[in-house]
């Protein structure tokens, strides 16, 4: 399978500039990392080309969702990324972080890279 190169672009951050002043690439393990965030926290409907795309976990800020409405739109959009294996499936921990003034919502999910073979982590915090 060939591998996947993208513009590296963090969520949350600008574009990046390579070391010839060009933007920045990224490929293997860090693309499909990326994708993967991209995917889960992109808003479903934010593109206009594929009004499908995104499980919107953002969505969940301020609302009374559960761990198991978390975990349920996370699993239906990250098997829509290529670069994430089926086999075996991704585990996904979510544990709510109620104390401080601000409720947060902490995403850990591990999954093994379909090119590569290993298996990697994403994680994030909601809120």
């Amino acid at each position: 399978m060939i591998p996947f190169v993208d513009l590296s672009l963090v969520w949350g951050t600008d574009l990046a500039i390579g070391p010839t002043g060009d933007l920045a690439l990224v490929t293997g393990a860090q693309a499909g990392q990326q994708r993967v965030l991209r995917r889960l926290l992109t808003n479903s409907g934010d593109y206009i080309w594929q009004p499908n795309y995104g499980a919107g976990l953002a969505s969940f800020i301020g609302s009374p969702g559960s761990e198991s409405q978390i975990s349920a739109a996370i699993r239906a959009q990250i098997f829509l990324e290529p670069t994430v294996a089926t086999i075996p499936e991704p585990t996904i921990d979510i544990t709510a972080n109620l104390s401080g003034q601000f409720n947060t919502v902490l995403v850990d999910i591990q999954y093994t890279d379909a090119n590569l073979g290993q298996t990697l982590n994403v994680n994030f915090t909601i809120g």
